[in-house]
């Protein structure tokens, strides 16, 4: 089971038939979900294990705290609860098992509706998985070393001179992992925008014709998704939306230009 997560594709019941073109019944879709979800589940809770050894999690940790300690250099966040930071523990292990198993996650994404893709659209699906992998790593990153530490010295130092900043290490490790699961997310944009393109989903001029309603949605977004009601941290992600979502239009017009 685990060897199947990473190389090849085994085939699902529901699925046996569909390089001969055959219909799926309802049932069979549904099973073909849960078949799919199950290995991407699976695929996320064996990466997870890494990050559950103390040295390896621990780590990682200390590298979450870096930005927070470079603007107050004395930062050290506290737990008021039992389970407090355990479960921060678990967070930061789920948010590397996500990105290690993102690969899979995509593959089996894309191999769900497979069935309805033309021979030379299914030559795609190794690229995207690829291209989106890298893309997530990339908008983790981008998180890391550009969202982070603007939001953070801004909402650490603003009002220090009559408050000090003494966080709980949940709210913490909750604010910086569901950030930079937010970047890796918003960094799969232009991908996205390509592959509803190269199905024949979406057409670039329709996506171009559409940019203004794009922007207002990507703030939008960036005010759901961000755990702050901050500006500067609501600017920080709705921006690179409104970015990524032109450079997806670019990428829409290389793969279906007429």
């Amino acid at each position: 089971m685990v060897a199947s997560l990473f190389d090849p594709d085994p085939k699902s019941p529901a699925a046996s038939g569909e390089e001969e073109g055959g219909q799926m019944t309802l049932l069979e879709h549904l099973l073909e979900l849960r078949y799919r979800i199950t290995w991407m589940a699976a695929s996320v809770i064996v990466s997870m294990i890494a990050f559950f050894i103390p040295q390896v999690g621990f780590t990682v940790i200390g590298w979450l705290l870096a930005p927070a300690r470079t603007a107050v250099p004395d930062f050290r966040p506290q737990f008021i609860e039992p389970m407090e930071n355990i479960a921060a523990f678990f967070q930061v292990a789920l948010l590397g098992g996500m990105t290690i198993a993102m690969p899979v996650v995509v593959y089996h994404a894309l191999r769900f509706i497979t069935p309805a893709l033309t021979r030379n659209e299914k030559k795609w699906v190794f690229p995207i998985v690829f291209g989106a992998s890298a893309a997530f790593l990339g908008g983790v990153a981008f998180g890391y070393f550009f969202i982070l530490p603007f939001t953070l010295t801004f909402l650490l130092t603003f009002g220090d001179s009559f408050a000090q900043a003494d966080w709980r290490i949940g709210n913490y490790i909750d604010f910086v992992t569901r950030m930079l699961g937010v970047m890796g997310l918003v960094f799969e944009t232009p991908l996205l925008v390509m592959a509803l393109a190269k199905f024949h989903i979406v057409h670039w001029r329709q996506l171009l014709h559409w940019w203004r309603y794009a922007i207002i949605l990507a703030f939008v977004i960036a005010a759901v998704v961000t755990p702050t009601i901050d500006p500067v941290t609501q600017t920080l992600v709705g921006g690179p939306i409104c970015i990524l979502y032109f450079v997806g239009i670019g990428l829409a017009w290389l793969v279906r230009r007429n």
